[in-house]
């Protein structure tokens, strides 16, 4: 229970289907906890008054040596290289899923539950994770990573349900938190300045920007502070030609410290129509069905695009989509789908 509507309904709902339900709220990071940016000590109060309201008690555990160390390590790693990581996924891998999941089996509990956006559904004695019946809400791009036996403890109590749905429900069983807005920034250490936290943990690297033919047109920060396809920040304003077209990030050569950047969002150099991944996870334990085509999302809340998949022979696995992608970004995950079930992904190189 994080302190938000979503697990504080998933609980009141467990609760009238006849479950014995024990309330866990996870702390998991410390830095800078007295800060205006860390919320948990709010989150952990409104944990305690939905518990309570709904009638079940409340553990609270501190999971931060293990963030980090299996999440927040990675996260700077992947920075440091030039990539953009997803604290996300690594967060319910390794957290959720994997810390948490342990403690309650040590507690005795048969399953835990989340206030995911996702479904899970055995068939033929194989788990699936399934998309939301909100899409707009669905999370399982975020689950991923999880293997047979995660899934096989988990339950996602609002996976048929809308937000506003959830909402009405909380406001109507009078849980005070039915209004809290939700929350965003990166797992567990809640929205801030992302470059001034990051050089807190990074050291800077200044240099130049150029465009992909080589014209210096401003100087960067250091490269592990921009992202593939960011815009803002970039304080190089519209084209001095006139043309007013927005820059954006198409590029960085590590090698040389430069950033490259390019005019307009659709420049040829955001546009790739192959992909290659690394650290494949496929939920159901084997690779998909190369002969067939699926569906991919190189990014959280992008459509589904059709896309072949195959295996190439330096173990890495190819996407190729039947539409270019705009701003494929490596660190950042590629989840495949076929129809409502995820079948798995990995890591954009």
């Amino acid at each position: 229970m994080s302190g938000g509507v979503d697990s504080a309904v998933s609980a009141l709902l467990l609760k009238q289907q006849g479950y014995e339900v024990i309330g866990l709220f996870m702390k998991n990071w410390e830095d800078d906890d007295t800060d205006e940016y860390c919320s948990s000590r709010q989150d952990l109060i409104d944990a305690a008054s939905v518990a309570d309201t709904i009638g079940i008690p409340l553990e609270a555990v501190n999971f931060a040596q293990e963030y980090k160390d299996r999440v927040f390590s990675y996260f700077l790693r992947e920075y440091q290289a030039g990539r953009t990581p997803n604290p996300d996924i690594l967060c319910n891998s390794e957290i959720k899923f994997k810390a948490f999941l342990d403690h309650a089996m040590r507690l005795g509990a048969d399953a835990i539950a989340m206030g995911h956006y996702a479904k899970v559904r055995e068939q033929d004695g194989l788990f699936q994770l399934l998309k939301a019946g909100d899409e707009s809400k669905d999370q399982s791009y975020f689950l991923h990573r999880l293997n047979q036996a995660q899934l096989s403890k988990a339950m996602f109590p609002l996976g048929s349900l809308l937000k506003t749905q959830v909402r009405d429900i909380a406001r109507q069983h009078q849980l005070s938190n039915f209004a809290k807005k939700d929350s965003t920034g990166i797992c567990f250490i809640g929205e801030r300045p992302f470059r001034e936290f990051l050089n807190r943990y990074l050291p800077t690297q200044p240099g130049d920007m150029l465009t992909p033919e080589g014209k210096k047109v401003g100087k960067h920060q250091g490269l592990s502070f921009y992202t593939i396809g960011q815009r803002q920040g970039l304080g190089i304003g519209g084209g001095k030609d006139g043309s007013g077209e927005p820059w954006f990030v198409a590029g960085k050569d590590m090698a040389k410290n430069h950033l490259i950047v390019v005019q307009g969002h659709d420049h040829p150099s955001l546009l790739k129509t192959e992909l290659s991944a690394l650290e494949m996870h496929w939920i159901s334990g084997h690779a998909p069905d190369t002969s067939r085509d699926y569906a991919a999302k190189t990014r959280y809340r992008q459509k589904d695009a059709p896309c072949h998949i195959s295996m190439l022979p330096d173990g890495n696995t190819r996407f190729a989509f039947q539409e270019a992608q705009w701003a494929v970004t490596p660190g950042q995950s590629v989840v495949a789908y076929d129809g409502e079930v995820c079948l798995g992904g990995g890591i954009i190189t």
